[in-house]
């Protein structure tokens, strides 16, 4: 993080500020995301957060848990956006710790996962600094954007 942090406030979202995160991944992401996202992230309260700074949304994390095939639980990562003038700050950051620790209390999560564009490094290098590998990449994961490939990052937990 190269500047200095600044003062945020954290909070749960919910019903009466789900919008403000809508609108916020709709200013950062090149898709919109369909309600379902979002329905299914408000089931996760400690996971799903947005980011203020002077009474102002800067920044939200919307995830989810989902079962596995495998019995275990996943904590999922459907968007984790900031506001280009607020990066650097260590508001992402912020955001994900809240995300994994969270993940991390859950004895049957074992690992946080989140899938990038394949062509965005910035988010790539974001991820991995935060102890995130690519596992895997897959092909046509996207449907409108240029680059349709995507890449799977997880994190395990201990």
């Amino acid at each position: 993080m190269g500047n200095q942090e600044l003062q945020v406030s954290f909070d749960e979202v919910r019903e009466k500020n789900v919008e403000q995160l809508k609108m916020l991944n709709n200013i950062v992401f090149p898709i919109k995301f369909p309600d379902s996202v979002y329905k299914d992230c408000l089931q996760f309260p400690d996971m799903t957060q947005m980011a203020y700074h002077n009474d102002v949304a800067v920044g939200g994390v919307a995830a989810r848990c989902e079962k596995q095939a495998s019995g275990r639980v996943r904590c999922y990562i459907a968007t984790l956006a900031v506001l280009a003038p607020y990066r650097s700050y260590g508001i992402g950051a912020r955001l994900l710790a809240k995300v994994v620790a969270a993940a991390s209390a859950d004895a049957n999560i074992d690992e946080v996962a989140v899938h990038v564009q394949a062509d965005n490094e910035e988010a790539r290098k974001f991820y991995e600094r935060h102890g995130f590998a690519v596992v895997e990449t897959v092909k046509d994961y996207y449907k409108r954007l240029e680059c349709t490939d995507a890449l799977l990052l997880a994190k395990k937990l201990a």
